[in-house]
């Protein structure tokens, strides 16, 4: 059973004082599901695809040193690299199956000859082709948490979620999760089969998710997994523009908040975090996600943030960022930033929930 022992972290959790550690993670429930994950996971997104080439071997090293830190969530999906993740991640999986609780996600379809295109599919018959095919790929007979990726707007999501419980039965799948929905839509997927955690953009950039999603989620007693936690990097200050990327893939370039004026607005927006983390002796990128750990307490439910790196280096600050407990005028002082972003987080809204709220 894909377990994590150590210290506890109920909602509202973490130290009230003290500097950060790379000591093992403290731990966070899965929903109701049974499952304990470290209170830190890692998006292996950027391993395989959209943030520019990638060095594979340190990806590989990467991996086992977040298990090595307590790290034990890794989160992936059927369409990054349109399967590489999945592949690549397979090996790591074999050797840790005892440690490693693997996310991967279904509902986002692409196009070979069109790279940027994007559907979506929710249908029984696709959900089913998805969880073998990404079975196969990784390796695994059981995903631990399988993802709705996106909300198709011509299925109910009851008739999602009913399908992927018929997962759960048939032991392909432990806990289900969502990404990217409503609170409506949340409560009304929980009420056909619980949901383990729910999936969105969560950071000092992106709060849009505080307004139905996240009451939500604390009403039911579901874990919130922040992806990009650090803005897709802007939050970290190691954006200094996509189009200088080796290959011409990272996808930043075409995203509103990284491009001309609104990325130079938004650099400045980074004065509080550079204030904070100068004062502490830490990065912008530990004060960013030690705002999102924050976030247990202040909304009253289980976080567990996936930042993503190829880098064992940025890893050990990542991981080291979940003990950093802000104080209240820390906390106040970075209040404000999300309101003053310039440029929605996507090019085309529709690919999340807010058009939905």
């Amino acid at each position: 059973m894909n377990t994590v022992s150590g210290s506890d972290s109920t909602r509202g959790g973490g130290r009230a004082t003290g500097e950060p550690t790379t000591d093992t993670l403290p731990t966070s429930p899965l929903g109701t599901s049974g499952i304990r994950v470290g209170t830190q996971g890692l998006g292996c997104m950027g391993m395989s695809e959209f943030y520019g080439p990638s060095d594979l071997t340190e990806s590989r090293a990467t991996l086992e040193q977040a298990l090595e830190l307590g790290v034990t969530l890794f989160d992936t999906a059927d369409i990054y690299g349109s399967g590489h993740n999945e592949e690549f991640l397979s090996d790591f999986i074999g050797a840790h199956r005892d440690q490693v609780v693997l996310a991967t996600k279904f509902g986002i379809v692409r196009k070979a000859d069109d790279p940027t295109y994007r559907g979506f599919d929710n249908s029984p018959a696709y959900i089913r082709s998805s969880v073998e095919a990404s079975l196969r790929r990784l390796g695994i007979d059981t995903i631990d948490l399988y993802y709705m990726h996106r909300k198709s707007p011509t299925v109910p999501i009851e008739d999602t979620v009913g399908t992927m419980a018929e997962l759960v039965r048939e032991g392909k799948v432990r806990a289900l999760g969502l990404s990217e929905v409503t609170g409506a839509e949340l409560r009304a997927a929980h009420a056909v089969h619980p949901i383990a955690a729910v999936q969105s953009e969560w950071s000092l950039f992106s709060r849009d998710v505080e307004r139905t999603v996240v009451p939500a989620a604390a009403e039911l007693g579901v874990t919130f997994v922040p992806y990009s936690p650090l803005g897709r990097g802007f939050l970290a200050g190691s954006f200094t523009g996509a189009s200088g990327s080796a290959d011409g893939k990272d996808f930043r370039a075409s995203m509103p908040r990284f491009s001309g004026d609104n990325a130079a607005h938004n650099a400045e927006l980074l004065a509080p975090l550079r204030a904070i983390a100068d004062a502490r002796g830490s990065t912008l990128a530990q004060v960013a996600l030690a705002w999102v750990h924050a976030q247990a307490g202040v909304h009253d439910l289980a976080v567990v943030p996936i930042p993503g790196t190829r880098s064992r280096r940025r890893l050990a600050d990542n991981v080291a960022a979940a003990t950093i407990a802000l104080t209240a005028d820390e906390l106040a002082a970075l209040e404000p930033i999300a309101g003053k972003v310039a440029g929605n987080r996507y090019a085309d809204m529709s690919f999340t929930s807010a058009g939905r709220e």
